[in-house]
């Protein structure tokens, strides 16, 4: 029996969001989702667990701290693949498949190209993104070699986003788990064939991270070409159609520039942490590490909400757009109060896990314990700021996080640390004290503007 909201067409299952229970189709949607983001996690974190428990304690600060450079670069095209997701599924909850069709393909041949210029901007700016990030020079040369070789095949990580963005819009988040699972398998594996069997240190981990990802790419890539879906790929259809492509820059164009920049701006914040030395920068990538897992609940609700959004307001129902959203938020609040409680008790070990040395376990504790309990405010800023770009608005939560992330954080970060205190914790609060401020500006503009005047739904017969 199929489900209310669900559609089977030549035995792949859509998911309608515009019928049925609101929290049903949510949890359906972002549980797979969260799955599949701590698999993803699972990359970086058994890079960074494998050096830090047989390599050294300089490669272990080396993958761990080179996450704003990776950023700077992913999360531009992270904002670009949310585009192309928001114009899917509206057009998908609106039926015009057609439209579908137009900007899977377009999507795509945007990812080869952008793949390509990506790998050289990518190596290129690894010894000038090191300079200014104040890294250690016993951290260079391990930093040096994983970026190299992770940029040198970053275009399989942007396939698999930009394909499992197209299949998510139309409600299927299990099969990009799947291939996620199958990957971080891989990578395990390997990780530790090359480190304890090779010798090969951050090399060997930087390689089976890009061989893994070059394996979800394959997985999704297949997926697409057999589908019997409005998503089907087809590379002889691939082109670039110049109203998909315009509303995809629309769209995504500024979640993209928001997200290089305020990676870009962590660059800075983390030169502010490798001031204090390799057993900070050690004790911050720990704290970093279980920082990613608890956020991924309310990312994955973000996610959904801003699907759940974009299929509603395709077929101009406001009201079950806005109690989605609601839902979202009350479901993310729930979840991140139950995670912080254990966060915080095991601090201490969640820390040693990764790295057991004393002065780094006293950094990662002292971290956890007084930023964990602000993430509630993340929850307001994010589900809210996925369901405004679920409505086609992601300007207005681009200038907000930009201006809280960037602007304000980075004013606060040098008052602190050239006037008042010079000390990790006061520097580690800029984060809470810029998740507070995007909350509260977030929220004022939600209540006023809601999806009204710049939503996609609202242009919804011009687009026919």
């Amino acid at each position: 029996m199929i489900r209310a909201g669900t559609l089977r067409r030549g035995g792949r299952q859509e998911v309608n969001m515009t019928q049925g229970n609101i929290a049903g189709h949510l949890l359906r949607f972002a549980f797979p989702l969260l799955l599949g983001n701590i698999f993803q996690q699972l990359y970086n974190m058994v890079d960074t667990w494998v050096v830090g428990n047989y390599v050294s304690n300089e490669a272990f600060s080396a993958v761990g701290s080179v996450g704003p450079i990776i950023n700077t670069l992913i999360g531009f095209f992270l904002g670009l693949s949310a585009g192309t997701g928001v114009v899917i599924s509206q057009n998908y909850g609106a039926k015009r498949y057609d439209k579908v069709h137009d900007t899977v393909h377009t999507a795509f041949l945007m990812t080869l190209v952008l793949g390509v210029v990506f790998t050289a901007a990518g190596i290129l700016m690894v010894p000038f993104a090191l300079e200014l990030m104040n890294t250690p020079e016993e951290v260079i040369p391990e930093s040096t070699t994983y970026l190299t070789i992770y940029f040198a095949g970053v275009i399989g990580l942007m396939i698999y986003n930009i394909g499992a963005g197209i299949l998510r819009a139309i409600g299927d988040s299990r099969r990009p788990f799947y291939y996620l699972v199958v990957s971080a398998i891989i990578n395990t594996v390997l990780d530790l064939y090359f480190v304890l069997e090779c010798s090969m240190g951050v090399e060997g981990v930087a390689l089976a991270t890009i061989i893994a990802q070059g394996v979800s790419a394959l997985l999704v890539v297949l997926e697409l070409l057999r589908t019997q879906t409005c998503v089907r790929l087809r590379f002889r259809d691939l082109k670039i159609n110049r109203e998909m492509l315009s509303k995809i820059f629309k769209v995504g164009l500024p979640s993209g520039i928001q997200f290089a920049i305020t990676s870009f701006s962590n660059v800075f914040v983390q030169s502010y942490v490798n001031y204090f030395g390799p057993d900070c920068m050690s004790g911050w990538t720990a704290y970093a590490k279980v920082d990613q897992l608890i956020l991924l609940p309310m990312q994955s609700l973000a996610l959904a909400s801003t699907t759940f959004v974009g299929q509603n307001l395709g077929v101009n129902n406001h009201e079950r757009a806005h109690r989605g959203a609601r839902t979202a938020l009350f479901m993310s609040m729930g979840t991140m109060l139950v995670l912080m409680v254990p966060v915080m008790l095991f601090a201490g070990e969640l820390t040693a896990f990764f790295n057991d040395e004393p002065a780094v376990v006293e950094y990662g504790t002292l971290l956890l314990r007084w930023l964990t309990p602000f993430y509630s405010l993340c929850c307001i800023n994010q589900i809210y700021a996925g369901a405004l770009r679920g409505a086609g608005d992601s300007r207005a939560p681009t200038v907000i996080m930009l201006c809280s992330f960037v602007l304000f954080r980075q004013a606060y970060l040098y008052v602190m640390a050239n006037f008042i205190c010079n000390e990790i914790l006061p520097i580690a609060m800029g984060y809470p004290a810029g998740w507070l401020l995007c909350s509260i500006i977030t929220l004022i503009y939600y209540k006023i503007k809601g999806f009204t005047g710049n939503s996609i739904a609202d242009r919804a017969e011009k687009m026919a």
